[in-house]
């Protein structure tokens, strides 16, 4: 009798293969992507995870206010904790001079809970007797070498100068240069992370302010600036690094900020809130913490053809205890203090005001 021969097949999974490993600020997404943290952990979380990495993301300024600077710092700050190089352009005449506004990390809630209360001291007296046992410094010194991938932010407090001041920071000015000088720029700093299909030991983050502003010698050659953009995000897009461009709307002409809008990965817009809107604050609830609105217009897809859907479109943008930026989604008010139905829900399908079974 012929002895059983063994099933084989070529379509076998191959599990000795473990996924390639990424630098501190990075993290793995479906479809193959690489997420870059913004540096806001509610933006990640809205984008689905941040911003994949080799896409270009440009943010509308408001001509009010300048809150797209609060996303400019927290990009710039959570990519220099890092360890990860930063190129800087704006129209101010010494871009350096603002690193010194970006936020330091926040202490995290590890370093918070240790900070107890006296009263809780003595209530917690006998599991602290167990501290010896657990190894506390060296869960310390573990903690302390950890890299998140998004932290919070202290919008009071500054980054200490050992992060601003190294060689991996590029500031460029654009108020007398020409689009050929930043683009060399670009081209040079983006030739360190090209990409390959291994490990990722570094990204980079490309901050660009107010792109068309008045103080730039160019800001009256849209399509120069328009070739600009198209070859930023080709370089952009064939790199381990993200990119990020502001730029107020309305000194473009509509034609042309369609096609800048068109030309993002991810569009964002900003816009201010005025002083005692009244009419807004009966809308909403916790006006009185709110500083603007955050818009996304458009999510990156890269490497998929499902879009992303969200949840919403239109957010908050609070500052928490004056410190930390926290996006929310809106909430609409009650009618009256006693009830706590919203203008957004009713009671029944049908106009009727009585009580009892949904008429339908």
């Amino acid at each position: 009798m012929a002895a059983a021969k063994t099933r084989t097949s070529t379509f076998s999974r191959n599990l000795s293969t473990a996924p390639p490993s990424h630098g501190p600020g990075l993290k793995c997404g479906p479809n193959g992507t690489v997420f870059l943290s913004s540096g806001i952990p509610d933006l990640d979380k809205i984008l689905g995870g941040g911003f994949p990495l080799g896409s270009l993301v440009m943010v509308m300024e408001d001509a009010e206010a300048p809150h797209h600077m609060l996303l400019l710092r927290n990009f710039m700050a959570q990519g220099l904790v890092l360890g990860q190089h930063l190129l800087y352009s704006s129209p101010a005449r010494d871009p350096r001079g603002f690193l010194g506004t970006l936020p330091s990390p926040a202490a995290s809630k590890d370093d918070k809970s240790r900070e107890r209360d006296p009263d809780q001291e003595k209530g917690l007296r006998i599991a602290w007797q167990y501290k010896k046992y657990f190894g506390e410094n060296q869960l310390d010194g573990q903690r302390d070498g950890k890299h998140e991938y998004s932290n919070e932010f202290d919008l009071r407090k500054p980054l200490e100068r050992h992060f601003i001041n190294g060689p991996r920071i590029d500031c460029v000015s654009i108020q007398d240069s020409d689009l050929s000088t930043l683009r060399d720029r670009c081209a040079t700093f983006l030739s360190q992370f090209p990409r390959n299909d291994g490990s990722i030991s570094c990204a980079g983050r490309i901050a660009i302010q107010s792109f068309c502003a008045p103080q730039c010698a160019y800001s009256n050659m849209e399509w120069d600036m328009l070739s600009f953009i198209r070859s930023l995000k080709s370089m952009v897009r064939s790199s381990n690094s993200v990119a990020i461009v502001t730029f107020p709307p309305s000194l473009l002409s509509p034609s042309f900020c369609k096609r800048w809008q068109h030309m993002a990965d991810t569009l964002l817009s900003v816009k201010a809130i005025q002083d005692e809107d009244k009419e807004l604050a009966q809308l909403l609830t916790g006006y009185q913490d709110m500083v603007g609105f955050l818009n996304v217009h458009k999510v990156a897809r890269i490497n998929t053809q499902v879009p992303v859907i969200l949840e919403a479109t239109t957010f908050s943008i609070k500052l928490q205890k004056r410190r930390y930026l926290v996006l929310e989604c809106l909430n609409q008010a009650p009618v009256d203090g006693s009830s706590g139905t919203s203008y957004g829900t009713s009671g029944g399908c049908s106009s009727s005001s009585k009580t009892g079974n949904l008429d339908f």
